[in-house]
Order: C-alpha cells, then sequence, then structure tokens
C-alpha cells in the first residue's frame, strides 16, 4: 500500500463526535445542502458584475463571523462545534450561489450539480470531471446521476476530513484559533463566490432547451 493510500483509508476512518465517521458525516450533510437550492429574491439586470460582488463580499463577512463566533468554545467542546460550523458555512455559500445566480437571470437553472461544483471546486476539482467538462473559457456542468452525486460528495467528504481535524484541534487556542477558522472561512466564501460569478456570467449553454 502507497502512502496515498493509507492517507485516504485514514482519513475515512477518522470517527465524528457523536459516532459514524467524519467522512460519511461530511457526506451526508453535503448531500443535504446540495440537495435543496434556496430561493432567492435578487433581481437580474443592472450592473451584474458588481451587485454579485457586493453579495459575495457580504456573504464572506458574514461566514467569517459565524465560523469564528462559533469556534470560540474551547477544548474538546470546540470539537462538538466543528460539523455544525461547517455546515453552517455551507448554507451562507449556497444562498450565496443562489443570489449570483439569479443577478445574472440564471437561477432557473441551478441545480445539485451546480451547486455542488460552485461549493467545493476550489477544493475537490478532481471529483467532477465525470460531469463538469472545460469548454475554453466556459464550464459546461452537466446533469448527473444520484449515484454519481452521492459518490462525489463522500470523495470530498474525505477530502475535507483533514480540515475538519484542523479547526477542531484550533479549538485548543480559542482566540487564536477562531481568528484563524473566520479568516478562512471569509476566503474559502470568497472562492465559492468567484466560481459562482464565473460560472453564471457564461452565456447560457445552446443545449438549455431555450430556457432563459
Amino acid at each position: 500500500m502507497n502512502s496515498e493510500a493509507g492517507k485516504q483509508m485514514a482519513l475515512e476512518a477518522v470517527p465524528a463526535p457523536g459516532g459514524g465517521t467524519l467522512a460519511d458525516r461530511l457526506a451526508r450533510a453535503i448531500m443535504d445542502v446540495v440537495g435543496s437550492v434556496p430561493s432567492s429574491s435578487e433581481a437580474a439586470g443592472g450592473q451584474r458584475e458588481v451587485h454579485a460582488r457586493a453579495i459575495v463580499d457580504a456573504a464572506s463577512r458574514r461566514a467569517g463571523l459565524v465560523a469564528g463566533s462559533m469556534a470560540l468554545p474551547p477544548g474538546p467542546l470546540g470539537w462538538m462545534t466543528v460539523l455544525p460550523e461547517m455546515l453552517a458555512i455551507w448554507k451562507i455559500q449556497a444562498q450565496m450561489v443562489a443570489d449570483v445566480a439569479a443577478v445574472y437571470g440564471q437561477h432557473w437553472r441551478l441545480g445539485r450539480e451546480q451547486m455542488l461544483f460552485c461549493l467545493f471546486r476550489h477544493t475537490s476539482a478532481q471529483v467532477f470531471r465525470d460531469f463538469v467538462v472545460r469548454a475554453g473559457q466556459r464550464w459546461l456542468v452537466q446533469q448527473a446521476s444520484q449515484r454519481a452525486i452521492r459518490a462525489a460528495a463522500r470523495q470530498i467528504g474525505v477530502s475535507l476530513t483533514s480540515r475538519a481535524i484542523g479547526r477542531g484541534v484550533s479549538r485548543w487556542v480559542p482566540l487564536v484559533g477562531a481568528a484563524g477558522v473566520g479568516a478562512y472561512a471569509w476566503y474559502d466564501t470568497r472562492s465559492v463566490g468567484r466560481t459562482a460569478m464565473a460560472l453564471f456570467s457564461q452565456p447560457v449553454p445552446e443545449t438549455a432547451d431555450g430556457e432563459g
């Protein structure tokens, strides 16, 4: 067994607070988030890029504050907040993605595949090779089966396990750790926002059956 495979198996076996493995709990949380696309009250039109950037900036600040505050409990108690913190950030990011899509007039084509891609492309790009194709400057996000989505969520869950462990460790240095967690959530949310803006600012694919 090579070192990479051994590391993969070790991450898959990390226990989660309350039972089960951390990778499985993360995968289930990911499926819950991408399986329910938020509605949006944002209107299309106007200076779309400026509007979208404002949405991303606001969501990034909110994510940083939420993550930082949830990272304050110290030690073992803090470890119990890791999963709720990650889920809270994903929900903020999911609403941001929905709002960005609406600003570009493309909320109608935001499905679980697009949501999964926007949320996790910057952390697990290789996971999407089966249903996301790069064509020049455009991404083509294709429909995927439930099985493919679950497999992708599982792979993302495994890859995020080490990050979750790092967040748990940071709870042992509450103030310094909380600042780092908040800063990362801010940066992570901006990365998600950039992906969403790049995806939904593209012209509607010709295979979209004329919707728009």
